[in-house]
Parts: structure tokens; C-alpha cells; sequence
């Protein structure tokens, strides 16, 4: 699978799915403006984030896709009840499998 490796200080050079990210500090997870653009979500709100974690296929429902200031990416939190039940904390890797518009409310 894709690793997310920053190429300069433009971002990372990420245009399709699956692909692997560390967690934030903050317990977030960036969706690089680049990918955002070729999966068509630059103008969504929620999404549903099916994640890989240790083999944990995880899925997100409804989560608040969060804008940076300059820039079409895209940052989401993974939720305290998911980190707590899979051990999920800042630093470690998580691959991001598939992102899609979140039907449950439109």
C-alpha cells in the first residue's frame, strides 16, 4: 500500500486511495488536498471513512470533514469511543481505505 510521504513543502503527492497516514496529536487524520480534488470531496461536509488499523477494518460514520485555511485538504477526528476500543493514539499509522459522501444526511 501507498505511504503518505511528503514531497515538499507544497504537501503530499497522494491522488487515489487506499494510503497510509500517522494520526495527529490532536487525534486527527489529513486527507491531502490532492486526493481530495481526484475523489471529488473538496465540497463535502461529511463523509464515511472506512479505515485499516492493525488489520481493524473500521468504519466512520458521518464524520465532519474539516477545511484548512488555504488549502483543498481536509482533516477529520477519529472518534474517542474508536480510539479507545481498537488502542488507536497519536503517532500511529492508519490506512485510509475508501472515503464516501455520507448518505445518512444529506
Amino acid at each position: 500500500m501507498r505511504s503518505a510521504e511528503k514531497i515538499s513543502t507544497r504537501g503530499y503527492d497522494i491522488d487515489r486511495l487506499p494510503y497510509r497516514i500517522k494520526v495527529y496529536v490532536n487525534n486527527q487524520v489529513l486527507i491531502p488536498a490532492k486526493l481530495t480534488r481526484s475523489l471529488g470531496i473538496t465540497n463535502l461536509k461529511y463523509a464515511d471513512v472506512v479505515l485499516n488499523y492493525r488489520g481493524n477494518i473500521i468504519t466512520l460514520r458521518r464524520v465532519k470533514l474539516l477545511r484548512t485555511k488555504h488549502t483543498d485538504s481536509r482533516q477529520f477526528t477519529i472518534p474517542k469511543d474508536v480510539r479507545d476500543r481498537y488502542g488507536i493514539k497519536p503517532g500511529d499509522e492508519v490506512e485510509i481505505l475508501q472515503i464516501s459522501k455520507s448518505e445518512e444526511y444529506e
